[in-house]
Order: structure tokens, then C-alpha cells, then sequence
């Protein structure tokens, strides 16, 4: 497979942003005054070239080629923008975030109470392989994989190359044994509004969206954001090949996507009554409507996800809230979509048509 580089190949978007000093940032999310990386009309499709963090960070040494060509990959499959960007400033401060955040995109007319309504078309793997990091003692498993060092320094980073075999399979070549294969299924792990008040982490997901990592948000879905700021802000990042709910290495197989999005603002008083009513990310399918839950524990998390399912029930059928418990415990799938990212995420999966 050819590299996918910057402003090569098919963009479906009549606009089309890529990973550039003036386009994105590190491990932050935009606010309400930083300026603009592209202007779209509600409706639009617009394309993004996002970039992976991994082979990027400086605990991986902050050079790409020299990162991947441990596993033999050559230079001639090094993104041009992942070689530009590694002469960027990669250094974390603080609670900084690994992500490459594009963005923000103002979405003109987009007003706070409105919803933003984000629609995946196509995605397209960039390059054929990627990486599954254990880092930091932050995954499911911190403070087992990856060991402490003996001198009480931070864990390594334990960095695994997943590869793309066809379409729609990857695998992950084990040297103790034989290659572990499974299903590719793309998607953003992070895509969201401006947020309001002061620049913060793009770690933890929120009220914003940001880095949700629900797995079925990927082709055929929508991402429902309640606005908070004009214009919306929108910006997204984290590429993902695959994923499993929960993501309990820490990450899930990250790599480059070219990502085409149709972004629609919805001001009718029914998605202004949900965005009032939720305050916060829901999402839907062909055959799904999901609801979010974020918390510090993953009991916190739970309950937060029963009580917006609670009142999306009760919003769109009409029922009580008893009614709508016994329904959600009857019918309704309550999954973790990620552990690891500071506060815990749940989200729930009701069959649409048992809401109509």
C-alpha cells in the first residue's frame, strides 16, 4: 500500500484540512478564541488528513522513521506529515494529551442550544500498519503491564505494530506464537465542540464530546453535540483502525485516517430539546441510539449513562421515569467504551426501533 499523503489521492470534501503547525495542536482542544482552521456551511462535507500520535511522542523518541523502522518499516512509508510534524514542538506540559487535535472549524449559523450533527461518509486507511500502546502504568493493567522499573522510574513505553492484511482484517504478529487477527472498523475516537472556558486536556472526554472512543460511532453513524459556543468549533483527532470496547491497553490501534465528514447544524426545537434536556453527546446508527456516561469510577460512569438514558426515554416516548428503568433493564446493552482516559465511559445501546 502507497502512503496516502497529504493533498494526494480522492478528497470527497469540498473542504479539506490537513495536520500543519497552523491547522492543529497538541494535546490541547481549541477555545472560543483561538482562530479558525477552515469555514464550512451546515451541510458541507469536509476531509480530513488526520495524524497518529505514535511513532510521534517523544517517549517514543519523537522520529517516525527511525520509530517504525525497527519493525522494518521504510522510510518511503513515513507520512510527509508525520515527518514534518516531528520537527514540531511534541513536549507534553501538565495533563497534556497525546493527540494531534485538528481544528477548530467553524460551522457558520452553529449557535449555543443548537446541535451539530457529525456524519462519517468514508474513511481511508493512510498507511497499512499502526500501533497499540501499554504506557505509563495508565492502562487497565497499570502497575502489572507495563512492570515498574527497579528504580521506581516511570514504566516504558511497550509499543505493539498492527498491521493491515486486507479490507477489512488486521493482525497483530506475536513472537511468542501466531499472529493474532481481527476485524478493522474505523473510526475518530475524538471528535467534539469548543468547550467553554480556558484550553483544556484532550484526554478526557466530556459535555464537548473530544475523546469519546466509542467504537460504533464509525461509517453509517451520527454524533449528536450539544453546542456550546457560536460557530461550534468543531475538531476532531485520534484515528483509530480498531478498537475493542473498553480499549484496556491504554490505546486502541491507532493510525492515520483520511476522514470525510458531513456536518450539519440542527436548530428545530426537538434538537434543541434534547441538547437542553441532555447536556451532553448521544449518538445514533442504522439500528442504535447511544447514550453517554462519563465518571471518575466506572460505578460513576454507570449511573451517569442510566440517568441520560432515563430521560432519553422518557423525552422521545413519552413514558415515566419508572416505566423507563424497567424498559432499559429489560432491552437495553450497558457497555464500557473506554478505562483509561481520567474518567471512565459507559455507553448504552437501545435498538431504535424499540423507541418508535
Amino acid at each position: 500500500m502507497t502512503p496516502l499523503h497529504p493533498g494526494t489521492g480522492t478528497i470527497q470534501g469540498s473542504t479539506y484540512l490537513s495536520a500543519s503547525p497552523d491547522s492543529f495542536r497538541w494535546g490541547r482542544l481549541p477555545t472560543a478564541d483561538d482562530p479558525a482552521s477552515a469555514v464550512i456551511a451546515s451541510g458541507d462535507v469536509i476531509t480530513f488528513d488526520t495524524v497518529s500520535h505514535e511513532g510521534l511522542l517523544g517517549d517514543q523518541g519523537a522520529d517516525p522513521v527511525t520509530f517504525f523502522g525497527q519493525w522494518g518499516i521504510g522510510p518511503d512509508d513515513i507520512l510527509d506529515d508525520a515527518r514534518e510534524l516531528a520537527g514540531t514542538a511534541l513536549a507534553r506540559v501538565g495533563d497534556d494529551g497525546p493527540h494531534a487535535v485538528l481544528g477548530p472549524v467553524t460551522v457558520t449559523g452553529a449557535v449555543p442550544g443548537d446541535v451539530l450533527c457529525v456524519e462519517p461518509l468514508e474513511f481511508v486507511y493512510r498507511v497499512h500498519y499502526g500501533i497499540v500502546s501499554n504506557r505509563h502504568g495508565r492502562g487497565v493493567l497499570a502497575g502489572v503491564m507495563p512492570l515498574p522499573a527497579e528504580d521506581g522510574a516511570e514504566p516504558a513505553v511497550v509499543s505493539t505494530l498492527a498491521r493491515v492484511v486486507s479490507s477489512d482484517r488486521g493482525c497483530i504478529e506475536s513472537p511468542a506464537g501466531r499472529a493474532l487477527h481481527f476485524d478493522l472498523r474505523p473510526f475518530l475516537g475524538l471528535v467534539g465542540i469548543t468547550p467553554l472556558g480556558e484550553s483544556r486536556s484532550s484526554t478526557p472526554p466530556g459535555t464537548h464530546g473530544g475523546n469519546l472512543d466509542i467504537r460504533h460511532l464509525g461509517l453509517g453513524s451520527r454524533l449528536l453535540l450539544p453546542i456550546q459556543i457560536p460557530d461550534a468549533g468543531l475538531y476532531v483527532g485520534d484515528p483509530h483502525f480498531a478498537q475493542g470496547n473498553g480499549e484496556v491497553a491504554l490505546t486502541a490501534f491507532e493510525a492515520p485516517l483520511r476522514a470525510s465528514l458531513r456536518v450539519t447544524v440542527l436548530s428545530g426545537p426537538e434538537a434543541r430539546q434534547l441538547a437542553a434536556l441532555m447536556q451532553a453527546p448521544w449518538g445514533e446508527t442504522a439500528t442504535h441510539t447511544i447514550l453517554v456516561g462519563l465518571g471518575a469510577t466506572l460505578d460513576d460512569a454507570m449511573r451517569d449513562c442510566v440517568q441520560r438514558a432515563v430521560f432519553y426515554v422518557c423525552e422521545v416516548t413519552g413514558a415515566d421515569a419508572a416505566s423507563a428503568l424497567a424498559f432499559l433493564s429489560a432491552a437495553a446493552d450497558f457497555e464500557i467504551s473506554q478505562a483509561v482516559n481520567l474518567v471512565v465511559g459507559v455507553h448504552c445501546l437501545i435498538r431504535s426501533a424499540d423507541l418508535r
